[in-house]
């Protein structure tokens, strides 16, 4: 299941869920490696949404501070 149009909290989710997986040893050795593939797609998600969510209140943080000039 690649990450579609998710939310980062529902991301977050799917990404606890394979750990806790993981974490269990419920995953057969088969399941194992596309598992760990999914999680590296969620954390690419995470990544890319936090990324955008800092340079948008970095924007802002800057705009406010013209603004008082």
């Amino acid at each position: 299941m690649a990450p579609q149009k998710k939310t980062y909290a529902q991301a977050l989710e799917q990404l606890e869920k394979i750990v806790h997986q993981i974490d269990t040893h419920e995953l057969e050795i088969d399941e194992l490696s596309e598992k760990i593939r999914e999680a590296n797609e969620w954390i690419a998600f995470c990544t890319e949404k936090l990324t955008k969510a800092d340079r948008e209140i970095e924007k802002l943080l800057a705009e406010g501070q013209e603004s008082e000039e």
